[in-house]
């Protein structure tokens, strides 16, 4: 396929999308109207503003995890009361229904938006609530991920745990944790949190090998017993634990380009989503934190044919994947499939996906 008739094969296709955060795609725009309003430091120019939130695009910059996670302070100091927060979930919904995803998994993190005072519970309120309405406008089918910081104390996220469980007739399905790997390694540590949500009823999947030579910290995720894991990048260098993530059924949640900047892989060309999709591992590709990489789900598709090698069938059953691995209920997952069983029906180069 060409290149002309692939960047239309994608733009048309029907996407689902299982790892996006909301704190890493805030608008450029939007963040300057919201730093203005309500006087947080922050960059006054759209340059000034695009360059605090979004890593460089050269190909040479590759980051750190530590550099990447620096780039959040900026969005969550302006993500500090519930209006932001439906404006901002809001207006990700739009962006995604504009790249044709139909079925998006949002992660954000509750606690990190109350240092204003807003209530944890307001916090979930304003983000499903807007998740909700932005998904019936768009079309889209949209569920919420409540992601706890590694570095918070466990009684906290035991407790966001539980909050987040009273949301799920709101939306929220999912527990994730996140935060600084380098720092605060073991999640085994959070295991408290992670029994709470399960008992509450949200499926589980945590962050994990996103930094270079992470498999241990891919292997001790997997103690936590998740359905997916977000990243697990490291993992590809390890045939046993691949041969386990099979075994289990575990999927991984890739994110190409933020994994380059993370600097888990050393460049685009040689992250092994495909030698990992090939070898039976599931995988699903997503964005991450679309400002922040400065990258829409259409251009990590093309990418990932065009630079890492995947056929357009190979690319379409990962896309489908994403809908066996999302974290909602099965006929909703069976109506979102047959609509993409739908669209795909007469393209050739997607027979056999």
């Amino acid at each position: 396929m060409d290149r002309v008739a692939l960047r239309f094969l994608v733009a048309e296709m029907p996407k689902a999308e299982l790892h996006v955060h909301l704190d890493g795609a805030l608008r450029v725009s939007t963040a300057l109207r919201l730093a203005r309003a309500s006087r947080v430091e922050a960059p006054t120019t759209f340059a000034g503003m695009a360059a605090a939130l979004a890593i460089p695009a050269a190909p040479s910059d590759v980051m750190t995890e530590a550099a990447l996670l620096a780039r959040f302070a900026v969005p969550v100091s302006l993500m500090q009361d519930a209006d932001a927060l439906r404006l901002l979930t809001s207006e990700l919904v739009e962006a995604k229904a504009a790249d044709r995803v139909r079925y998006l998994e949002i992660k954000w993190a509750p606690l990190l938006h109350t240092a204003g005072g807003l209530p944890v519970e307001d916090v979930l309120d304003a983000v499903c609530g807007a998740a909700a309405d932005a998904g019936r406008a768009h079309g889209v089918t949209v569920r919420l991920v409540v992601v706890a910081v590694r570095s918070h104390p466990v009684d906290e996220n035991v407790r966001l745990a539980q909050a987040a469980a009273s949301f799920r007739r709101r939306g929220v399905t999912g527990f994730d944790l996140a935060g600084s790997e380098a720092d605060d390694p073991d999640p085994i540590v959070q295991a408290a949190a992670f029994a709470a949500a399960r008992d509450g009823g949200l499926r589980i999947t945590l962050h994990a090998g996103d930094l270079p030579g992470s498999v241990s910290l891919v292997r001790r995720a997997l103690e936590l017993e998740p359905e997916r894991i977000a990243h697990g990048v490291g993992a590809a260098s390890d045939p046993d634990l691949c041969a386990e993530l099979v075994r289990r059924g575990v999927t991984l949640d890739l994110c190409p380009t933020s994994n380059v900047q993370s600097g888990s892989v050393r460049s685009f060309a040689t992250h092994p989503l495909a030698a990992l999709w090939r070898s039976g591992v599931p995988v699903t590709i997503s964005t991450d934190d679309p400002t922040i990489s400065a990258v829409t789900l259409g251009e990590e598709y093309v990418a990932a044919v065009e630079v890492l090698g995947l056929t357009p069938a190979e690319l379409w059953s990962i896309n489908l994947h994403a809908l066996d691995a999302a974290f909602a209920k099965p006929e909703v997952i069976a109506a979102l499939r047959a609509e993409f069983d739908a669209w795909a029906a007469d393209i050739p180069e997607l027979a056999g996906a």
